[in-house]
């Protein structure tokens, strides 16, 4: 998600959707963003307004910032079937969402694998697995898989990546296990990992990669095939104005997790609920808005090829993508 560039309102879903005043989050620094003040707010149906609402934090894509109503659409049912309000807040970088993962400042997230991968490898373990979505492309196999697709402009006179040597690399976030970690890994196996790009530079979103890609302030960026899959049907953005020069993957698709802190009874409700919302008639209708087929359930060592890559590259003393 693109931090501290979108204008966040608050929202109350206590029979009603009722617009309260917006404001923005503003970007202070290339790396952190600041925490808005006032979240949205959904209700569920069993538990009063006034109770401690359970705090929800996203940067995890299944679809591009221009869907992200479709998070707060799907925190919204979780409220209403376990009878929970949650607090949700967008627009923050990756080491901020985990930073309030470790602190217990939130304690939902649908959140990135790599980062996931952090958390849960603490001596004390941050994040648990609820689940993860199973895409409805035929491309994903019917798996909680993704691709780090590599796009570049569709009129652009590239045809491989050896084709991009010298030339500019946009990236989303440092944390980011498809824009940043995978195309290291992957760079480093194909002998490209020292010095390949000119130039390397942060967006702080895929959909500003893509955007940048599409508009020639850059020449390629690995995006999730997620975000490129959602603008392209739903035609938003640039998405239309890139195409993909290879792909790597499929990998484990970014989780849905629940801090340890929450009670044990609450986190076996919530991922029932989000597990299930495929049989549910609201919960089916925001699925398929969000392209997805259904949540399934999702095991750690499915994210052992996101540490296995970060390690290698590290080992390598391979650091930065270059």
């Amino acid at each position: 998600m693109r931090g501290g560039l979108k204008s966040l309102g608050m929202w109350s879903f206590l029979g009603g959707v009722v617009p309260v005043t917006a404001l923005s989050v503003v970007l202070t620094g290339p790396m952190e963003e600041p925490v808005s003040e006032r979240p949205d707010v959904v209700v569920g149906a069993g538990l009063s307004a006034a109770a401690r609402p359970v705090r929800m934090v996203m940067s995890g894509a299944f679809v591009s910032e221009s869907g992200i109503n479709l998070y707060e659409s799907i925190a919204h049912h979780l409220a209403r079937r376990t009878g929970i309000t949650i607090e949700v807040t967008t627009g923050l970088a990756y080491s901020t969402i985990n930073s309030m993962l470790q602190t217990g400042s939130v304690e939902l997230g649908f959140i990135c694998g790599l980062p996931y991968t952090v958390l849960r490898d603490e001596p004390t373990p941050r994040a648990e697995l609820l689940g993860g979505p199973i895409m409805k492309y035929p491309r994903y196999g019917g798996q909680p898989v993704y691709f780090a697709d590599l796009v570049v402009r569709s009129n652009g006179p590239y045809h491989s990546l050896e084709d991009l040597r010298g030339r500019t690399l946009v990236y989303n976030d440092e944390r980011s296990h498809t824009g940043y970690n995978a195309p290291r890994h992957h760079l480093m196996e194909r002998g490209f990992a020292r010095g390949f790009f000119g130039k390397v530079v942060r967006s702080g979103s895929h959909e500003e990669s893509i955007r940048m890609v599409a508009a020639g302030e850059a020449d390629a960026s690995w995006v999730d095939s997620l975000v490129l899959d959602y603008d392209r049907e739903k035609r938003l953005g640039r998405a239309a104005d890139v195409r993909v020069l290879e792909s790597i993957g499929p990998m484990t698709v970014s989780p849905v997790v629940a801090s340890p802190d929450l009670p044990a009874e609450l986190r076996a409700a919530l991922r029932r609920t989000l597990l299930g919302m495929h049989e549910d008639p609201e919960g089916k209708r925001l699925l398929d808005a969000a392209l997805i087929e259904r949540f399934a359930p999702i095991e750690d060592a499915q994210y052992d090829a996101h540490r296995a890559m970060k390690t290698a590259a590290e080992k390598a003393g391979i650091v930065a993508l270059r």
